[in-house]
């Protein structure tokens, strides 16, 4: 599986504790603006990136039948029994019985 391209982040106690002062501040310690996290970006590839990312799951549940979210739903919790150590491939079966309403 191919890895994220993103910057390795510093969680050093210290650096963290900084980081979070200088934003509440609005600048860095040294009296220096803080970096824009925005900057060498296309402002309108940003806008448009965000936008896509707000409609995206409100869009996909409304194209989604009632089975297709239930498939997926049930996709995801094998994929969690699975990931857990000496996880079974089989899906879990409820340890209790439903009653029927007739």
């Amino acid at each position: 599986m191919p890895t994220r391209s993103s910057k390795p982040k510093d969680h050093d106690f210290a650096t963290v504790a900084r980081r979070v002062v200088e934003k509440a501040i609005g600048e860095k310690l040294t009296g220096e603006p803080l970096d824009d996290p925005n900057a060498g970006k296309n402002p309108a590839a940003v806008a448009l990136g965000r936008l896509g990312g707000q409609k995206g799951g409100v869009a996909r549940a409304k194209a989604l039948t009632q089975e297709q979210r239930k498939e997926i739903a049930k996709k995801a919790a094998l994929a969690r029994w699975r990931s857990q150590k000496g996880g079974s491939t089989e899906t879990p079966k409820s340890s209790h019985q439903r009653a029927r309403v007739e």
